[in-house]
């Protein structure tokens, strides 16, 4: 699990949303890319940085005229998108796995799974649309953005001059798929209302993008294996046909435009292909030391040592909290702010995506005024502002971490330094190494609207003397009064 921060505050303007131009035409849903820590630049070189690891687990396919073909369609509709001019890019990749995706700066991948099903150029262009939709909102970045109130190297690092290596690093080690490629029911709406504008914009028919859902819908049931990455990646949000529907009623009369090529022929030429291999087969004839999806690999399981009688303190910069731990840990403090790591050796790996802690304490500071806007509902009942800041800060943690799961056994309320605090545990299996991974929340308020939350990651298998130090690190916690 990745080093978690500090919300640093962020000036208000910093915070409002500003609105795509171009999106105002005919009474049509007016759309706005949410809060950004990332310039458009760095956009690009994220995405750029993600593709090449993208390219070495996925085979991308040579044929110059199908490749020509999916740019046709890409560039037809890249050309009347709103927002930033990114440089899109649009490769085919010989996958049967019908899906989609687009990174970061507009790097977009079509399985080849997905044109083979795709009933005409609308239907193919129709999802295509969809993504190019969520790489003009940055809907990628926004979601980096908003880990940045729980994940370390983010705050400092977005559009304050850290190097792409840096930002991929911090963003790849704490779930950089989850962030750049699995989106919320509400960024797939928008991803829907704005491909929908897109498509008629470009002079296809927007009801083909509807056309395409049915088509899915049908495939599932005689299929589902091969769409399961499509669904886990695009949640559906509820009543999208009738929303997209509405959405177009509101478009006026779009101008359709011939298609880019022959359709039937493209896929005449894919039908005379050997037949193309799923992700998983890909996966599973990948070498040993591969890993389990997209972009990751599964290391050996390292040692952690055991921790050492001897405790030294640690005291945040600002002094406001002040924690002992073993002096054969390491205290890894934030580029910004009071917050700190604390990792016995062997208790963070390297993975393809960066280092990632596997056990260890993390300190920080979670803010209520830059959680504002996230959603309040969750796992306590809300009823203070304790417990309605604590459940923002729950769903940022399981939004940019996919692969942990709230213990909804595990809630209570005890103290912590002598404050009323709320605890919880998140499980899941680790994308790290494939372990049980535990997390350990506590949380308690300090002064204004912010909270001192205590995150302990331990893994199955920890040695029983690791687990027992963890414990006595928390009880040693004692914060300015």
């Amino acid at each position: 699990m990745k080093h978690l921060i500090r919300t640093g505050r962020i000036s208000n303007l910093a915070l409002l949303l500003i609105l795509l131009p171009g999106l105002s035409l005919h009474g049509q849903t007016k759309l706005k890319p949410g809060f950004n820590i990332f310039s458009p630049a760095e956009d690009v070189e994220i995405g750029k940085q993600s593709a090449l690891e993208v390219e070495k687990q996925m085979p991308v396919l040579s044929d110059r005229a199908l490749q020509a073909y999916l740019t046709k369609v890409g560039q037809r509709l890249a050309a009347v998108t709103p927002g930033e001019k990114f440089p899109y890019q649009f490769k085919l990749v010989n996958v049967s796995d019908i899906n989609a995706f687009a990174l970061p700066g507009g790097f977009m991948y079509v399985n080849r799974g997905l044109v083979e099903v795709s009933r005409n150029e609308g239907e193919l262009a129709g999802v295509m649309a969809h993504e190019i939709a969520h790489v003009a909102l940055r809907h990628g970045t926004n979601q980096a953005s908003k880990a940045s109130l729980a994940q370390a190297g983010l705050a400092a690092l977005g559009g304050k001059g850290g190097s792409t290596a840096q930002v991929i690093q911090a963003v790849g080690g704490f779930g950089m798929n989850s962030l750049f490629l699995k989106f919320s029911r509400s960024a797939e709406q928008q991803a829907d209302l704005l491909g929908t504008q897109i498509l008629a914009q470009a002079g296809y028919n927007p009801l083909d993008m509807v056309g395409m859902f049915e088509t899915l819908r049908k495939e599932s049931g005689r299929d589902p294996s091969s769409l399961e990455k499509f669904f886990s990646s695009h949640p559906a949000p509820a009543d999208r046909a009738v929303r997209i529907k509405k959405e177009i009623s509101m478009l006026g009369s779009p101008k359709m435009g011939p298609p880019v090529g022959n359709f039937a022929q493209i896929k005449s030429l894919l039908q005379q292909m050997p037949k193309a291999k799923s992700l998983t087969q890909l996966q599973e004839q990948a070498p040993k030391s591969g890993g389990q999806g997209q972009g990751s690999s599964l290391p050996a399981s390292s040692s952690i040592e055991l921790p050492s009688p001897s405790i030294r303190a640690y005291q945040s910069r600002d002094s406001l909290f002040r924690i002992d731990m073993p002096d054969n840990w390491q205290a890894k403090e934030e580029p910004q702010g009071v917050g700190v790591t604390l990792v016995p050796r062997g208790g963070a790996i390297e993975t393809r995506e960066g280092g990632q802690i596997i056990c260890g304490i993390i300190v920080s500071l979670f803010e209520q005024a830059i959680a504002g806007s996230a959603q309040s509902s969750g796992p306590f009942r809300g009823k203070d502002q304790l417990e309605q800041t604590t459940n923002k800060l729950v769903n940022q943690l399981l939004q940019t971490n996919s692969y942990l799961q709230l213990d909804s056994s595990s809630l209570g309320r005890n103290q912590l330094d002598g404050a009323s605090a709320l605890y919880l545990s998140l499980v899941g299996q680790s994308p790290a190494n494939g372990k049980k991974e535990k997390v350990l929340l506590h949380a308690r308020e300090v002064s204004g609207d912010r909270l001192l939350y205590v995150l302990s990651i331990s893994q199955e298998g920890q040695p029983t003397e690791v687990i027992d130090t963890q414990g006595r690190i928390l009880r040693s916690l004692k914060v300015r009064k």
